[in-house]
């Protein structure tokens, strides 16, 4: 049955992450932070805007550029009409997160992204960094910063990670990271101390955390960031090097911005355990790297239309053939799925089409006055778990009068993107190797 919705602007893009736990909270088994949209302006990364929806604009082009990442051996050409040529913010995941390195602790801004494992920063003294304007980080004024030997257990662990490691004639491991922009960093591998803060004052700490010290770093990351936080599942992402205090659980809530709460949470360990009447877990399924979440996706369903999202040719479904990621704005389907998709979208939807500019989405429509229309109940079949979508995360305002379906074909491999997780309660569970969804009003939640 079709559902009447209002649409606004909808763009979960970048947050900042602001921590709001004790020590003595996160000892006893759960902690939560704050994430704030990307473009708010409480963002370091925020700036301002001559039109009010350049920011979902914006957001689609780094989502098509974000997931190159996850598949760089595809052709993108074709089928993302040159979005990727566009202008891009210069960073690849969708979170910033304010963290410290060293003792005494040093402040630092870094991208943190689900997507990838190491965490590194730029470091003095730097043979060749991009532009960053807050202060490097300087590994001799830090009493517990400690080079790691490429003998070590935490070399291999960093190389399985990046793909390559290197030892200079000191035998001090090294670091090539590559990510799917053609930006790179490159530096020593160490241990010391990342420090979280908290509104209270008081701060997390652990200890002889491996991390990259990069002295020479190119590309398009942006001058008010230093580095990467990696939270994918690969050995030495945060999350994995914190796994043992919290349980190897973590979970999100994204609030659609147009409410009042311009946050929404991340949390860790008890407090991210998702439960409760409406929750739905789903496994995540082992791939080549352990770095991505992978799911497996078994259909979509627009009102009583169910479509089989099955391998070409012999009609299986393929396990873990999805990735799920909160760095990804759009959710990103095979062609031919999403061809058989939009045209049922499209079926059901009796507006006027539209077109947007550069061909960022391809179904379009232009809104009536009262900016209200008639929406297909969209649901997505992961194995295990079916979540029915709302407007919100079916839809996108792109400008005053246009909404644009978030889902776009791309040529190689797919990625549930965030619009469609907002206003569910996400929770990953490392240990049982689940991901659990519970609907929710984000506002309220966490």
């Amino acid at each position: 049955m079709a559902k009447a919705y209002t649409l606004s602007v909808l763009s979960i893009t970048f947050f900042f992450l602001t921590f709001t736990i004790s020590l003595s909270e996160s000892s006893n088994g759960g902690f939560t932070v704050d994430l704030i949209h990307r473009d708010s302006p409480k963002s370091p990364l925020s700036t301002p805007k001559t039109m009010p929806f350049q920011y979902i604009h914006d957001a689609i082009r780094r989502s098509t550029l974000h997931a190159s990442y996850f598949f760089p051996e595809a052709d993108h050409h074709q089928s993302l009409n040159d979005v990727a040529e566009s202008d891009v913010v210069s960073v690849r995941g969708e979170y910033v997160m304010s963290y410290s390195v060293g003792t005494p602790p040093f402040e630092i801004f870094g991208i943190a992204d689900t997507g990838s494992d190491l965490i590194w920063t730029q470091c003095k003294p730097c043979d060749e960094c991009y532009n960053q304007t807050a202060p490097l980080f300087d590994p001799r004024n830090s009493r517990t910063f400690q080079k790691i030997p490429c003998s070590s257990q935490q070399c291999s662990s960093v190389h399985s990670s990046v793909g390559q490691t290197t030892c200079d004639a000191s035998s001090v491991c090294g670091y090539n990271a590559v990510y799917g922009d053609s930006s790179t960093s490159n530096g020593d591998i160490a241990i010391d101390t990342i420090t979280l803060g908290s509104s209270s004052g008081r701060r997390v700490a652990f200890p002889k955390t491996v991390f990259g010290c990069g002295f020479s770093n190119r590309g398009t990351f942006n001058e008010k960031t230093s580095g990467i936080v990696g939270l994918g599942g690969g050995s030495v992402s945060l999350v994995s090097q914190i796994g043992s205090s919290i349980d190897g659980k973590f979970a999100y809530c994204l609030v659609p911005l147009t409410s009042d709460k311009n946050t929404s949470k991340l949390s860790f360990g008890q407090n991210a355990v998702v439960s409760g009447p409406g929750t739905v877990s789903t496994p995540i399924v082992p791939g080549r790297t352990s770095t991505f979440y992978l799911l497996t996706l078994e259909a979509m369903s627009v009102g009583d239309k169910r479509f089989e999202f099955t391998s070409s040719g012999d009609g299986a479904v393929s396990e873990g053939n999805i990735i799920i990621d909160s760095g990804t704005t759009l959710t990103l389907l095979p062609e031919d799925f999403y061809s058989n998709l939009e045209s049922e979208v499209a079926s059901q939807i009796k507006l006027e089409r539209a077109r947007v500019p550069q061909d960022l989405l391809n179904l379009c429509y232009r809104l009536p006055s009262d900016n209200s229309f008639e929406v297909p109940t969209i649901t997505v079949h992961f194995k295990g778990a079916d979540l029915k979508l709302n407007s919100f995360n079916a839809f996108v305002q792109v400008s005053d009068d246009v909404v644009c379906f978030a889902f776009k074909a791309y040529p190689s491999g797919s990625i549930f993107g965030n619009v469609a997780q907002m206003n569910f309660l996400v929770g990953y569970d490392l240990q049982k190797k689940t991901v659990s969804f519970k609907p929710v009003d984000c506002t309220t939640k966490m």
